[in-house]
């Protein structure tokens, strides 16, 4: 499941994973709040943590953020993941080199420093 932080001001989108991520999750819950933001913003900040109860996501969802992520290649401005799932680390550093603009990880311990970084 997917939560959004509807507190955040401005440009900044606030995410939450818990449990097993799905498809639907995106369409009904992420993408919808990107073009929400991206209606009155020309550029997002996005804040995405993967909580301590994150299990995972299931394929289409996986399928889901590469193609979100691929629509709005040029629509975010900072990424700031919040997670300590392993691989996850690992494909933000590898996949964050090819996205254009500032893409940070964070473990979940310092979750009060990747909102800190996302509206500095």
């Amino acid at each position: 499941m997917i939560e959004i932080d509807t507190a955040m001001p401005g440009n900044i989108l606030a995410a939450a994973a818990h449990g097993k991520v799905t498809a639907e999750d995106y369409e009904k819950v992420f993408i919808p709040a990107i073009e929400q933001k991206l209606k009155t913003h020309q550029k997002l900040r996005l804040l995405y943590q993967l909580g301590e109860d994150f299990s995972g996501y299931s394929l289409p969802a996986i399928l889901k953020d590469a193609k979100v992520g691929i629509a709005h290649w040029s629509g975010f401005e900072k990424i700031a993941i919040v997670t300590d799932v392993n691989w996850v680390n690992d494909a933000v550093k590898f996949f964050g080199a090819f996205i254009p603009c500032a893409v940070k990880t964070f473990p979940n311990t310092q979750l009060a420093e990747a909102k800190a970084w996302i509206v500095e």
